[in-house]
């Protein structure tokens, strides 16, 4: 092996190593005024996807922040692009709530 190059196996274990984490998608259900499950933890990157079971449109709103809208039987997706604490709830159904645990 000539001097200054890796072998086949160390250079895939460093490529492997140094690749970021795929995003994941979260999902979310919607079912009879509730979002199920109420809590999530995700990282910067992530997508959460809501899937609206019921028959009437909902949002997943953020005070100050985004909102997504929920088409009924249908879904609503975020791209994650900041870590904290995200509280969120349906605008058109207050008392819906959820949240996320988004980390770098």
């Amino acid at each position: 092996m000539k001097a200054g190059l890796l072998s086949l196996p160390v250079a895939l274990a460093l490529a492997l190593i140094a690749s970021p984490a795929l995003a994941a998608t979260i999902e979310v259900t919607i079912d009879r005024l509730v979002f199920s499950p109420a809590s999530v933890e995700a990282k910067v990157g992530d997508t959460v996807e809501w899937v609206n079971k019921d028959a009437f449109a909902h949002t997943a709103t953020v005070k100050g922040g985004w909102e997504v809208m929920i088409p009924p039987k249908s879904k609503g997706r975020i791209t994650l692009k900041a870590a904290g604490r995200v509280d969120y709830f349906c605008r058109f159904h207050p008392n819906m709530k959820g949240h996320v645990e988004v980390s770098p």
